[in-house]
């Protein structure tokens, strides 16, 4: 039996946790000698930490979004040292011994790392040659922060070319061992739609990014109760209370979802709608890409979507309508304009283009070598 530790850091259900169980279900199904076990990094460490810490995060990102962005800037996508020697420091030789005892524990055969604070501890391990497992980054944004390990790393499982073209240029990381695998999702968002959306007299929009309860999702959908144009569906996740308030209204052409936790079911809502309007998360995002569905945000988290939303928009990939009064009529234009319609897709196949293979054909190259007893060829 061959053991792979996957590695996201808080308990918090976040696009890291959502690409670790894409990948541990791909493996498992594929290899059934294969099995694979997440541990949330923080809370192995210490679990009122970790209560602590996404607690804080949450707070401040609600109360002071600017200073959180500013400082996210700074500590996690500019200046790497100043967030070692400034912010972490005394702090870093104890989440280094807890890696290593969790790692003697463990014992796996591969490590794959869902969020940059794992990958950084481990990348500290293995330059001072503690450790020699395997380790895989997959990077679960559009950009590459700064507390990623990187030299040290094994592999990279990178988002676009231009992100691989980072990291063999400022940090001198052979181009073999990074593969653009675009953010993983679930093999079944990669199946394309093949019957035609009809034509309908209203459009069918998704509304998604509900689940912390960030952003102002009830004021938008207030707006949108007198629309003839679009029907909604809204994805409020674990927001009972967002839930509840739109199941309150009985409207006939706003329909409230609480948690989806099967990619199948997620599937077929993604197949009824004509648009996805979204916060810009890295896994989010690359479902609906895949499906070639337009993307439309409305709002933004500070930080990560912030960067992402930058990536995104430079790329035309999405269609931002903060600060727009009349959103419908731009969401309309984009749905029904063909020519509008075509560059879109355009641009979505030009994203794809520079996809090297998927994170699961990596995986699996990878994983059938070690399994047949070739280490050295993952670790030279």
């Amino acid at each position: 039996m061959m053991k792979i530790l996957v590695l996201p850091l808080f308990q918090m259900n976040t696009g890291h946790h959502k690409v670790a169980d894409t990948l541990i279900d791909f493996l498992q199904r594929q290899f059934p000698y294969v099995f694979c076990k997440k541990i949330d990094f923080l809370s192995y460490c210490n679990e009122l930490m970790e209560k602590m810490v996404s607690e804080m995060y949450l707070r401040w990102i609600r109360s002071h979004p600017a200073s959180y962005h500013r400082v996210y800037k700074t500590f996690m996508y500019h200046d790497v040292h100043r967030l070692e020697f400034v912010s972490f420091e005394p702090w870093l030789p104890y989440f280094e011994s807890k890696m290593r005892k969790m790692l003697e524990r463990e014992k796996p055969e591969l490590i794959i790392c869902t969020h940059s604070f794992p990958s950084r501890i481990l990348q500290r391990l293995k330059r001072k040659k503690v450790i020699r497992t395997p380790v895989i980054n997959v990077y679960t944004d559009f950009f590459i922060n700064s507390v990623w390990g990187k030299r040290n790393i094994d592999y990279h499982f990178v988002p676009h070319a231009g992100a691989k073209r980072e990291l063999m240029t400022k940090y001198h990381i052979e181009e073999r061992r990074i593969i653009v695998t675009g953010i993983p999702v679930h093999e079944v968002f990669m199946a394309k739609h093949s019957e035609a959306r009809r034509k309908r007299r209203s459009f069918h929009l998704l509304l998604a990014g509900g689940n912390q309860g960030l952003g102002n999702i009830i004021d938008f959908l207030k707006k949108a109760r007198n629309s003839h144009l679009f029907r909604y569906s809204v994805l409020c996740g674990a927001n009972k209370k967002l839930y509840d308030e739109i199941a309150s209204w009985e409207h006939p052409h706003i329909r409230p979802f609480s948690y989806i936790s099967s990619p199948q079911e997620m599937n077929r809502l993604y197949n009824e709608v004509d648009a996805v309007i979204t916060k810009p998360g890295g896994v989010t995002v690359s479902e609906v890409l895949h499906k070639q569905l337009p993307i439309f945000t409305v709002d933004y988290l500070p930080g990560q979507e912030q960067i992402n939303l930058q990536y995104l928009e430079k790329r035309g990939l999405v269609y931002n309508l903060s600060g727009l009064r009349h959103y419908e009529q731009k969401v309309f234009h984009v749905l029904t304009d063909e020519i509008e319609k075509n560059r879109f897709y355009r641009r979505v196949h030009e994203y794809f283009a520079e996809i090297e293979k998927t994170a699961q054909d990596a995986l699996e190259e990878m994983v059938a070598v070690m399994c047949q007893g070739s280490y050295r060829a993952l670790r030279k």
